[in-house]
């Protein structure tokens, strides 16, 4: 199962940088959104600082949404997708292959870049390290109840309307403890308790979201 679990990864790897423009797509968008507000709200060191945490954050979430279409629609179209529902190896770990690789792609680009952007709001050192292990913590759990969202629009037209629609409210707390532990670290109260959650909310979307993911597979593929 190891074996085939790492044949996925490498697979889904290897065709992403076949794309790359998909690839970058979606870290220059985070860059562009997180870029613009500096520009538009001005100088302002206090209210930069205030407001750099729930930026990044939203700007990230946003990001994440704009690659889950694809996750498993080339699969589904190409037939692929019958292939792993065949698959003697469990369907939650085939699915736990995809959205780890779908992480690589899309989300740690994000993790590596936000505390280089978080420089344009003049956060600071502590700040960014807790923002670099926010986004460390939360983009996977992002990338994983997405791949559910993925998973249940899977050939439906305007799949990524509603991927965002589905996705969106459920990673509301991602977004409150990501913030949060910034913002705690910013005001001298310490961020151990948001980034607990975030690794909390983190283990607990590994092991329940390849299982959901693998049940809207198997209903959308039916």
């Amino acid at each position: 199962m190891f074996s085939t679990f790492r044949a996925i990864v490498a697979r889904d790897l290897l065709l992403a940088f076949r794309h790359r423009g998909d690839l970058l797509t979606t870290l220059f968008f985070f860059v562009i959104v997180v870029s613009l507000f500096p520009l538009a709200i001005g100088p302002e060191v206090n209210t930069l600082r205030l407001i750099a945490p729930g930026i990044v954050w939203v700007a990230a979430l946003l990001s994440s949404m704009l690659s889950l279409e694809k996750l498993f629609a080339a699969d589904f179209t190409d037939g692929t997708l019958d292939q792993l529902l065949l698959s003697p190896c469990p369907l939650a770990l085939l699915v736990l292959g995809k959205t780890i690789a779908h992480w690589l792609i899309s989300g740690l680009p994000l993790v590596l870049m936000g505390p280089v952007l978080g420089i344009q709001y003049d956060l600071s050192l502590s700040s960014l390290g807790v923002l670099l292990l926010g986004l460390l913590l939360g983009t996977p759990v992002l990338s994983l109840i997405g791949a559910i969202g993925a998973a249940l629009t899977l050939g439906l037209r305007n799949g990524g309307v509603l991927v965002s629609l589905l996705v969106l409210p459920l990673t509301i707390p991602v977004l409150i403890f990501g913030a949060g532990a910034v913002e705690a670290t910013a005001s001298g109260l310490g961020a151990e308790g948001h980034l607990s959650m975030l690794a909390a909310i983190l283990v607990l979307s590994l092991f329940f979201a390849p299982l959901a993911t693998a049940l809207a597979l198997r209903i959308s593929a039916e």
